[in-house]
């Protein structure tokens, strides 16, 4: 039986199984990975992360042609691809920076099915540009178990699309039962992750806003933490605050806390990223 060598990383308790793949050789089936990522019987995580070269893989060819090298191949908890992941992204780079694969110097480029995206290092570890955004001017019915009635929600794309349902206290928050995935209606075609968040109060101080949010992630479950919908998230309230809303925000998840901010109509994310472990799995 064949054995993969591996790396375990995080980035605020969002953890992925990271596979060093630079000649694109590996060709893992959505049941290999969703038996890596299994929490009892594999490695466990919320996905993988395969770091195969832009010219190594389909997919990277516009990374590729744009100076990428690196290309992200990220995959959900049960092997379905996935455009993006804003945590994903930053234990991409802590990788690739660690191993000597490359280096942040002067801002590493990595490719992604949402593009190619730019990273930094910053106060809080490493900043991620996750490009321009779009907001859904149409309401989004969320039902999940624990809130008594459907609360609207709104829309949010940022490489990968979410939907973001305001709640009213932490009380509610914490009552929400996220085993359970919540239903969309209307469902979107490819599915969304969905955030629900709780504005603090102040919602604003000292310029910054701030916010908490618990999220579950399509073709994972609830995670710790969600780097793009954590920027979803703060761009939702931002929506509904209005023009006088700031454009840096802070927003806490179960795993940590994590910055955005808003800049010439982009997004970017800032957090850490931790490598924890090395080792070898038998590949089934």
């Amino acid at each position: 039986m064949a054995t993969l060598a591996f790396t375990k990383g995080h980035g605020t308790g969002n953890d992925f199984v990271v596979v060093a793949d630079p000649d694109g050789e590996l060709d893992l089936s959505d049941a290999q990975i969703a038996a890596l990522c299994d929490r009892h019987f594999g490695i466990g995580a919320d996905g993988l992360l395969r770091v195969v070269r832009s010219t190594a893989i389909d997919e990277g060819a516009d990374a590729a042609a744009s100076g990428a090298e690196w290309f992200m191949d990220y995959r959900n908890a049960d092997g379905s691809k996935a455009e993006m992941c804003g945590n994903g992204t930053r234990v991409f780079a802590r990788y690739l920076t660690d191993t000597g694969l490359a280096s942040i110097d002067e801002g590493l480029r990595i490719g992604t099915r949402a593009g190619v995206k730019t990273l930094t290092r910053s106060d809080r570890g490493f900043e991620v540009d996750l490009g321009v955004f779009t907001v859904d001017a149409d309401e989004t019915l969320v039902r999940a178990k624990g809130l008594p009635v459907a609360r609207p929600g709104v829309g949010i794309d940022v490489g990968n699309p979410h939907v973001v349902v305001a709640l009213s206290s932490d009380a509610e928050l914490d009552g929400l039962d996220l085993v359970y995935q919540p239903v969309l209606d209307p469902a979107p075609r490819h599915g969304a992750n969905v955030e629900f968040v709780v504005p603090a109060d102040p919602l604003v101080r000292d310029g910054v806003g701030a916010i908490r949010l618990r999220v579950f992630e399509r073709g994972v479950g609830e995670t710790l933490s969600c780097g793009t919908g954590v920027a979803a998230a703060a761009l939702a309230v931002r929506h509904w605050a209005g023009a006088a809303a700031p454009d840096h925000w802070i927003v806490d998840t179960p795993g940590g806390t994590l910055g955005v901010r808003v800049s010439d109509g982009r997004v970017f994310l800032s957090g850490p990223a931790s490598l924890v472990f090395t080792g070898e799995v038998a590949l089934a």
